[in-house]
């Protein structure tokens, strides 16, 4: 039965808030740039004014406030904050219930494409059997989900929240994926109630190197991305640096200059992607306007700040474990080193995509979804 804690819910951004952001933009007061310097100082001003001006005259967020309306969603309260989810069942009774969880700088508009052959395959060419009922919740402080009001949303906390929330949905079996801030929170999922979580897949998974293995053991692929790993760790990006130490002081420049929040995203965006698979402007442009008309930029960076502050402890896992690896990811795990550590019962090595494979190669995702969840059928 559903809850009737459970509220439907439609996007209706208010028209003053896009006259707001046209002006704001019209009004951007722009920085100098040094010729020559390419992207080595960060995301160009040419690349910046481009999206800009196509987010000021060009860019239809109505068509893509439409695009999500399109699927059901709910708000509930779990825990003293409001999460916002997509709540797409599929037509198909026997269906698995998956509950995915994005990351930053995502949203769940990054599954649009990939909600329909996962619901309904038997309407996109593939098996009905393979369907699945979605939940796609918005990471609490992220998007419509709204800011977190009190400390202490980190990840565990976040995983019980979607525990509740499929409990409220009324699903007792189900399975968990996700990437980037979704491989930690599927996990800590399925350690907080493994009873119900049949599986977890992963599209993002770091692997530190196990204590007594020999690096003369290696061959060149693993210690490859173990040294790209561990230059990552050393040295970490800028936005890692300043979202997990000062968010509130970020937040201040991301809330009030549009142009601010975009080249933040846009630039995390273009340097994680594939140059083979693109994401459009006009789905750059969804994912910032999500940060922007529900002003998340500060509360959404809030999750590094707990992240960086909690009580540290290795990332666990009980359940199954299939991982898919995007050959232009941040870093790429050693699958000798995951079998190790999880239960792995599947492993593909994909031959394009990067952080985003939603929303780079659906196909790719959508495929590799559906077989590692068939054996718990």
């Amino acid at each position: 039965m559903p809850d009737e804690r459970l509220t439907p819910f439609r996007l209706d951004v208010p028209q003053a808030d896009l006259d707001d952001l046209a002006a704001r933009l019209e009004r951007t007061r722009w920085p100098d740039q040094m010729p020559g310097v390419g992207w080595d100082h960060g995301i160009p001003l040419e690349r910046v004014k481009e999206l800009a001006e196509h987010w000021r005259t060009g860019f239809d967020w109505r068509a893509q406030e439409a695009a999500l309306n399109a699927f059901p969603q709910i708000t509930t309260v779990i825990d003293g904050t409001r999460v916002h989810a997509l709540h797409v069942r599929s037509p198909e009774p026997d269906a698995l219930p998956l509950v995915i969880t994005h990351g930053w700088p995502g949203s769940v508009a990054d599954y649009l494409d990939v909600i329909g052959p996962l619901t309904d395959p038997r309407a996109h060419g593939g098996d009905p059997r393979d369907a699945f009922h979605l939940v796609i919740p918005s990471l609490p402080g992220f998007g419509p989900s709204g800011p977190t009001r009190e400390p202490g949303w980190d990840v565990g906390r976040i995983a019980r929240a979607w525990a509740e929330l499929m409990a409220r949905l009324g699903y007792e079996r189900y399975g968990a994926q996700g990437g980037d801030w979704g491989t930690p929170v599927s996990c800590e999922l399925s350690a907080t109630v493994p009873e119900r979580v049949v599986g977890v897949h992963l599209t993002y998974l770091p692997t530190p190197v196990p204590s007594g293995v020999d690096p003369d053991e290696l061959t060149d692929e693993e210690r490859s991305r173990v040294e790209r790993m561990r230059r990552y760790l050393a040295q970490p990006a800028g936005y890692w640096r300043m979202q997990s130490t000062r968010p509130q002081t970020l937040a201040y420049a991301l809330t009030d200059s549009p142009v601010g929040q975009l080249a933040w995203i846009a630039d995390k965006v273009a340097e994680w992607t594939d140059p083979a698979c693109l994401v459009s402007d006009d789905k750059l442009l969804t994912t910032v306007s999500l940060y922007w008309l529900t002003r998340t930029a500060g509360s959404s960076s809030r999750l590094y700040y707990e992240a960086a502050t909690a009580r540290k402890k290795p990332l666990e896992c009980p359940v199954p474990l299939g991982v898919a690896v995007s050959p232009h990811d941040i870093v790429l795990p050693v699958r000798r080193f995951a079998e190790r550590r999880y239960d792995l019962v599947h492993w593909t090595e994909f031959d394009r995509g990067g952080h985003f494979p939603a929303l780079e190669v659906p196909d790719l995702y959508v495929e590799d979804v559906r077989v590692f969840f068939r054996r718990f059928r």
